[in-house]
């Protein structure tokens, strides 16, 4: 009963809107109509000038073009009437004395409705072309600031702030885009009224009252003052105090986002109590519904709302296929490499240990001490593999954290020299290391490393007696530690890309004693440098060959103190 009383208000007050244009069109038809007569009277124009009626047809075209076609009908109606008491004998009566004077004024009526019904029918068509380039205009430009924005929320809030400019003079006072969350709760995701980074959240009565509007597809009203009082009473009561008049208040519109058959939001509308036509009704998808111009403008514009909630959604799927699809990947390059790299090592060690355990088969000592070192080699490469894959995993997960301390660098490239005495035996190694170095805050053990992998990198790519070259400068405010190779170098477009995980230049030579490795040496090295505030890079040498390089922090403090 409640529902079927606002429609008879909301249709009294746009019938009552209608009445007072109707009254307006009226008086000016018949003021306008009567002034014109009255001239011709008191100047006694007719019928001294024969076609002056002619001037009442300019009167019916002005009208017809600015008013419409009910004032022109009306100014013609007058003017026939008033002609003929006024002007045309007899006077002061409505009867005419002449067969021809009656003929010219019902020619002249009926031409001065027709002119009125044209000028009526071409001022339509006007206003059509008119709203339709400006409905036109703002959804380009609607359409052109959503793709301008990248986020879904900052697309929406261009969706809702054009909805409140196109629609305010129809009584939308804000436009609010509500959306379901992973816990099926409504969420704002969009507010033209709402300060930027403020969250305010829904009531229960706002949270039902869409959910029902979502899940039936259809539109519910509810007053404002409601949602108010719910929020905060003391504002509820000032609000009733200031407006007592309940032409004053508003109330929300909830509408459903369709796509298709699907809802994919709500659309909260905060309206005056006297909305148009359009806003009425529902939009009915397949029910044969007419929608006038108007509605169907704004349901584009919920439309494009719409489409923009979809794209979004898209959006995350794709990220999450091309996630799934990029750990896959990496799923089985990293089985592929470990399965491989780590069953080498123990493979070796297997069949070292067998041949030491052989009892029918008399090993000299020397062979003895061979198979032990084979042994102690394979665990060190094992360990190192291992290590790498540690490493690898506590890069990803943020857990890697060097704990520091003041160590000369030149000394630890000594220690790695030293235990890998066994890699890079026949190898001449130049090393370029300054007496005067000051001490780097370094995590010992992730430095040595770096330093490690690099060198085994070296040697794996290059012959077997091909020398290795390490040197260490001070610049700037960076130590800068370079080691060098004469092998193959590296192919220009791969030399950004061997830091990642799991990639090996394709083509390229390895030493005859060397092994594939797994991909992670280079990754886990910018990781441990990148966590000690470095940076790490490959260049090639114009003398062939290639040469990573790797910053330490150093302050000027730092060398003044251990000068």
């Amino acid at each position: 009963m409640k529902r079927i009383i606002e429609q008879l208000l909301f249709l009294k007050a746009d019938k009552g809107q209608k009445g007072q244009l109707y009254i307006i069109d009226s008086c000016l038809g018949i003021l306008s109509s009567l002034a014109v007569t009255l001239c011709l009277y008191l100047l006694k124009l007719y019928p001294t000038i024969p076609n002056v009626s002619l001037i009442y047809l300019l009167i019916v075209l002005v009208l017809a073009s600015t008013r419409g076609l009910y004032a022109a009908t009306v100014a013609s109606v007058v003017a026939f009437l008033s002609f003929d008491y006024l002007l045309v004998p007899p006077l002061y009566t409505f009867t005419i004395g002449k067969s021809e004077e009656w003929l010219a004024l019902f020619i002249f009526l009926v031409t001065a409705i027709f002119t009125g019904q044209l000028a009526a029918a071409l001022r339509q068509r006007a206003q059509q072309a008119t709203m339709r380039e400006s409905e036109t205009r703002a959804l380009y430009e609607m359409v052109s600031a959503t793709t301008n924005e990248a986020s879904m929320e900052r697309q929406l809030q261009v969706v809702a702030q054009a909805v409140v400019r196109e629609f305010a003079s129809s009584g939308v006072r804000d436009c609010a885009i509500l959306l379901p969350n992973e816990r099926n709760q409504f969420v704002l995701h969009a507010d033209v009224k709402q300060t930027p980074g403020t969250v305010m959240e829904l009531v229960p009565d706002e949270q039902a009252t869409a959910m029902t509007a979502m899940r039936e597809g259809k539109v519910i009203d509810l007053y404002s003052d409601a949602l108010v009082a719910a929020r905060d009473p003391i504002r509820y009561w000032y609000r009733r105090r200031m407006y007592a008049d309940a032409s004053k208040r508003g109330y929300i519109r909830m509408l459903p986002l369709m796509l298709g058959q699907r809802s994919v939001g709500v659309v909260r509308l905060l309206m005056n109590e006297d909305p148009q036509q359009f806003m009425l009704g529902t939009r009915a998808r397949g029910r044969g519904e007419q929608l006038s111009q108007r509605a169907a403008f704004f349901w584009t514009f919920m439309d494009q709302a719409a489409a923009v909630i979809d794209r979004a959604r898209l959006r995350r799927e794709s990220m999450q296929v091309e996630l799934l699809r990029r750990t896959d990947a990496l799923r089985s390059a990293l089985l592929s490499s470990v399965s491989h790299d780590l069953r080498t090592p123990l493979a070796s060690i297997k069949a070292a240990a067998s041949s030491l355990l052989q009892e029918d088969v008399s090993w000299s000592e020397e062979e003895r001490a061979g198979f032990i070192q084979a042994i102690e080699r394979q665990a060190d490469r094992l360990n190192r593999l291992v290590g790498n894959l540690l490493d690898m995993s506590r890069i990803e997960g943020g857990a890697l954290h060097p704990e520091k301390e003041w160590y000369p660098i030149d000394e630890l490239i000594h220690d790695v020299l030293g235990h890998m005495q066994t890699t890079l035996e026949g190898r001449e190694i130049r090393t370029s290391l300054p007496e005067d170095l000051p001490p780097v805050q370094i995590d010992y053990l992730q430095l040595d490393q770096v330093v490690t992998n690099l060198l085994e990198n070296a040697a794996r790519y290059t012959a077997v007696g091909s020398p290795i070259e390490i040197s260490v400068d001070v610049m700037d405010e960076n130590m800068l530690v370079s080691i060098g190779d004469y092998g193959p170098g590296i192919p220009p477009g791969d030399l950004e890309r061997i830091f990642d995980k799991f990639y090996r230049v394709s083509g390229t030579r390895r030493s005859s004693s060397s092994t594939m490795g797994t991909g992670l040496g280079l990754a886990v090295c910018r990781g441990l440098i990148e966590a000690h505030g470095g940076r790490i890079w490959a260049e090639n040498r114009l003398e062939g060959g290639a040469i990573f390089r790797f910053t330490l922090p150093l302050t000027k403090g730092e060398e003044l103190d251990y000068a």
